[in-house]
């Protein structure tokens, strides 16, 4: 319990519900602005609730939207806690559960059937439905805006450990012990489910969903190594011990020094290598800049970095020990 009370007054859990709460409003906007009027089964467990909603619907069994997700969401939240983590099972139960409510809260903000047209595309598909209907008149548009966005969140919420639920459960399990990058785990598990959607759809439109889902993980890999993008700094100086200092005290990073030789000039010095953040890589140049220091310096991006460096506990035991 005492844990749990100093989880609630720490920043970092209300910020952290922040976001979880922003990237699942983001996600609740894609499903029901772009896939709920077009039908559009990207490969996602909303898409799959889309399917199973139309497939009992056809039965005359009435099933809600944001009745199906929280369904098939606590099923898939138990695999979660169990083969992925507390902290990730956790976190997903929260994004998982308002979900549903916050697909509710956007047809209460603004109906979708007061966006959307005809969709022609559709209509004039072999097998196609003459009632269709897209909030941005075609397919491929929808398809573009709607993964885009939810590429942005599922990348959010990977960042801190959480995710939207469903889709991103089975992705995670799949990056958890398959070892794949988190995009092609997306699209393996989105791959699957999208193929659920020749259950209510034309071929042409199974294909549209297929290739969304391939774009998804392409787009989450992208932003996740923008997200997580490092430079590695490399710096030979005479004056390399006050560089050194100005990283360990101002910027509060670590950093390996070597002994080097010129091959022109055959004289040995220092290197030293760091990886820092961008805005760290701006004030380390502009040190160098203010103070005149003689540095040859190369800089490249890391767009992945493990152990301590990234760990907040680690930084902020270095804090304390400055204090």
């Amino acid at each position: 319990m005492k844990e749990v009370a100093q989880a609630l007054v720490s920043k970092k859990f209300w910020v952290e519900l922040l976001i979880m709460t922003m990237g699942m409003m983001m996600t609740a906007i894609c499903v029901y602005y772009f896939l709920v009027p077009s039908k559009l089964i990207v490969g996602s467990i909303s898409g799959l609730s889309i399917v199973l909603t139309n497939i009992f619907g056809g039965m005359g069994i009435n099933i809600s939207l944001s009745l199906m997700i929280s369904i098939i969401n606590a099923i898939l939240l138990i695999l979660a806690y169990i083969l992925i983590g507390k902290e990730f099972g956790l976190k997903t139960v929260y994004c998982a559960m308002i979900l549903g409510p916050l697909t509710k809260v956007c047809e209460w903000i603004y109906p979708w059937e007061n966006l959307a047209t005809a969709n022609e595309y559709l209509a004039k598909m072999p097998g196609g439905d003459p009632n269709a209907m897209s909030v941005m008149g075609n397919p491929w548009f929808d398809l573009l805006c709607c993964v885009l966005i939810l590429s942005a969140a599922q990348t959010i919420m990977f960042s801190i450990n959480a995710s939207t639920g469903g889709l991103d459960i089975l992705a995670k399990i799949v990056n958890k012990y398959l070892h794949f990058d988190i995009g092609k785990s997306v699209t393996v598990a989105g791959g699957i489910i999208c193929l659920s959607a020749f259950a209510i759809n034309p071929f042409q439109m199974v294909v549209i969903g297929l290739i969304g889902t391939w774009i998804n993980g392409i787009i989450v890999d992208y932003f996740t190594a923008s997200l997580n993008n490092r430079k590695r700094v490399c710096i030979v100086s005479k004056d390399y011990d006050r560089v050194r200092r100005f990283i360990i005290d101002d910027l509060d990073r670590g950093c390996t020094l070597y002994e080097v030789i010129g091959g022109y000039t055959n004289e040995k010095s220092i290197e030293l290598e760091a990886l820092l953040t961008k805005d760290e890589f701006s004030a380390l140049m502009e040190f160098l800049n203010k103070n005149e220091i003689q540095a040859f310096t190369t800089a490249g991006n890391v767009s992945e970095v493990y152990g301590l460096w990234a760990k907040d506990r680690h930084r902020a035991r270095k804090h304390a020990e400055k204090r």
